[in-house]
């Protein structure tokens, strides 16, 4: 049992965090594949490619960043980590809703991809509060 006054860290948290590390790989690589497809078969402005394109690398670089805070943020109670990871999971929702929603071509495979990525960011942003609230009522400092 956890020592009085201290809370263990959150373990639905936990999963969660490494269930979207590798549902974010995957989503990474099928995006990548469904650009490829898009620009062999529709006409796609270069411009607009290189821009979706550069959000997936962005995408990617804010992903395995705010998984990573947020792990060690939860393992180690620490409230900063897990609170730059709250706080890097808006635009790291931004991105999925732009991929939802305004890219140039949007396949149903991308929105339905991207429903489930939102779907993840809510559930983590909700855990997430609760552990940091957690955290904070456990340790005054």
């Amino acid at each position: 049992m956890a020592p009085r006054g201290r809370h263990r860290s959150s373990a639905p948290l936990q999963i969660l965090l490494f269930l979207n590390g590798w549902y974010s790989a995957t989503y990474f690589l099928l995006e990548a594949f469904v650009f490829v497809y898009k620009v062999l078969l529709l006409p796609y402005p270069v411009s607009n490619l290189v821009l979706d394109v550069v959000l997936l690398l962005l995408y990617l670089g804010t992903e395995a960043t705010r998984i990573f805070f947020g792990s060690k943020g939860n393992l180690c109670r620490r409230k900063v980590p897990l609170s730059l990871s709250l706080a890097l999971t808006v635009p790291a929702a931004a991105l999925a809703g732009y991929y939802l929603l305004l890219q140039t071509y949007s396949l149903r495979l991308e929105s339905f991809l991207s429903a489930i990525l939102l779907l993840f960011y809510g559930l983590e942003l909700l855990l997430g509060l609760l552990a940091l609230l957690s955290f904070s009522s456990a340790d005054p400092y």
